[in-house]
């Protein structure tokens, strides 16, 4: 199994509006993240335009798209960059696919984007989230109380941090 990522392109929006529309997919992605064709397409778009500022990426298995994740630069100077948006289609679970392309993503952001600290947020109740997060190389670093209404309830995020000295430490080069 080769696990692969790549910028989004405008032929890659069926696939991604599908995904995220998944019934086992939808209920973890934040609140505000696109999810129509059109909202879609204008990521995927700014994402070609802006290489070094916004990305989104599709993940694939064996040249299958199998998922997808972005980032945004949240501050210039410090060089960070917020990620989200991660999500692998339920066929290609259980095999540390999006593991793998979590570390393809963090090795590509440092090291070729030049990005000193990668940071995400997940919903407290996300626990696969949050595995996730622990075995890619973040630190958790806290939690937002009650920072988000999801379904009539407040939920808690979840923050973690993961800076180039992480990356450089775990011997993933």
């Amino acid at each position: 199994m080769t696990v692969s990522i790549r910028r989004a392109r405008p032929d890659d929006i069926d696939f991604l509006t599908a995904l995220f529309a998944h019934e086992d997919v939808e209920p973890y992605l934040a609140a505000v993240r696109a999810r129509d064709r059109d909202a879609v397409l204008t990521e995927v778009e700014r994402s070609q335009a802006e290489p070094e500022k916004f990305g989104v990426f599709v993940i694939e298995v064996d040249g299958e798209r199998a998922g997808t994740m972005h980032f945004e630069r949240v501050n210039h100077r410090s060089r960070i960059a917020q990620l989200g948006g991660l999500a692998v289609h339920p066929e290609f679970r259980g095999g540390k696919v999006g593991d793998q392309a979590a570390r393809m993503f963090q090795r590509h952001l440092i090291r070729e984007l030049g990005f000193h600290r990668l940071q995400l947020e997940v919903y407290g109740f996300n626990e696969r989230a949050i595995r996730h997060a622990e075995r890619s190389g973040f630190v958790r670093e806290g939690a937002r109380r009650k920072a988000y209404l999801r379904n009539e309830e407040w939920v808690d995020g979840v923050l973690f941090g993961l800076v180039a000295e992480d990356l450089d430490e775990e011997g993933t080069a």
